[in-house]
C-alpha cells in the first residue's frame, strides 16, 4: 500500500509528536481508516518531507510522531501564474487540480465580460476556500511539497494591471506567435486564459496595453479547461521541467 501524503499547515520538526489538522485527521481516520503504527508522509509547504507514524487515532483526532526529514524539491524552474476566467461547474475545479499537477505556482480566478459565473461575496469566498483545498489535495496526490496559492477573485483588467517582471501571455486563435517561437530563457510567465466565449475585442486590446503577447496553440479551437492545461504543458516543456 502506498504511504499516504498529508499536508500539515504549520512548520514540522523531526522528533516531535503532533495532532493533525481537523481536515487531515478526518481523511486519515474516517476515510482511510488508518490506526496506530501505520505510516504517513507529511509535508508543510517547504521542500522538506517527513516520515511519520500514527500514535493515536479515533474518528476526530489523529496524533503522529515525526521520525525523520529529508529534502525533496519538486518545483519547476519556471514560475507560472495562471489567470483563469472562471468557468461553470466542475470545469474550474478540474482546471485547478490539473494546473497544480503541472506545476503552476499561483492561480487567480478572474471575472470578464463573458464570464458565465455569477456569485455573491459569500458564495465566492466559499468557492475560493474549496479551490484552495483542491490545490492542497492535488499536491498530496502528485508529490508537490509547496502549495500553490489560489488568490481572491478579481476583474480581468485589475489582474492585467498588476506589476509583474515576467513574460505576459494571452491565448488568441489568430495570434502570430506560438510558444515555440518565444525567445529563451524565460523564468516567469503570467498566463491568461479567457472564458468559453473568449475575450471581447475591447478586452484583447486592453491586454495589449498592459504588455501581454498574443500566442497561438494550434489550428483547433480548444475548450477553456483544455486550453489552460495545453498551454501550461507546452510552457513547462519549453521553459520548465517536463520532457
Amino acid at each position: 500500500m502506498r504511504i499516504p501524503r498529508i499536508y500539515h499547515p504549520a512548520p514540522l520538526d523531526a522528533g516531535n509528536e503532533i495532532a493533525l489538522s481537523e481536515e487531515a485527521a478526518n481523511h486519515v481516520g474516517r476515510v482511510l481508516r488508518m490506526g496506530p503504527g501505520q505510516r504517513l508522509e507529511l509535508f508543510d509547504g517547504t521542500d522538506l518531507t517527513f516520515a511519520a507514524e500514527i500514535t493515536q487515532a479515533d474518528k476526530k483526532n489523529v496524533h503522529v510522531r515525526i521520525h525523520t526529514a529529508r529534502d525533496d524539491s519538486r518545483e519547476s524552474p519556471l514560475h507560472l501564474h495562471l489567470g483563469q476566467v472562471m468557468s461553470r461547474g466542475e470545469k474550474m475545479e478540474f482546471t485547478i487540480q490539473k494546473a497544480v499537477e503541472l506545476g503552476v505556482n499561483v492561480i487567480t480566478p478572474l471575472f470578464s465580460e463573458r464570464c458565465g459565473v455569477k456569485l455573491d461575496a459569500e458564495r465566492l469566498a466559499k468557492k475560493i476556500q474549496q479551490w484552495q483545498k483542491i490545490a492542497i489535495a492535488a499536491c498530496e496526490q502528485c508529490g508537490r511539497n509547496r502549495i500553490p496559492e489560489v488568490r481572491q477573485a478579481m476583474t480581468l483588467e485589475a489582474w492585467c494591471a498588476e506589476q509583474d517582471r515576467g513574460l505576459k501571455l494571452n491565448l488568441h486563435p489568430r495570434a502570430d506567435h506560438s510558444i515555440n517561437t518565444l525567445p529563451l530563457p524565460v523564468e516567469r510567465v503570467r498566463l491568461l486564459i479567457g472564458p468559453e466565449g473568449g475575450l471581447s475585442a475591447d478586452e484583447i486590446s486592453m491586454t495589449a496595453r498592459y504588455g501581454f503577447t498574443d500566442i497561438l496553440l494550434g489550428p483547433r479551437v480548444l475548450r477553456t479547461e483544455t486550453t489552460a492545461l495545453t498551454a501550461i504543458t507546452a510552457l513547462q516543456v519549453r521553459f520548465g521541467d517536463l520532457g
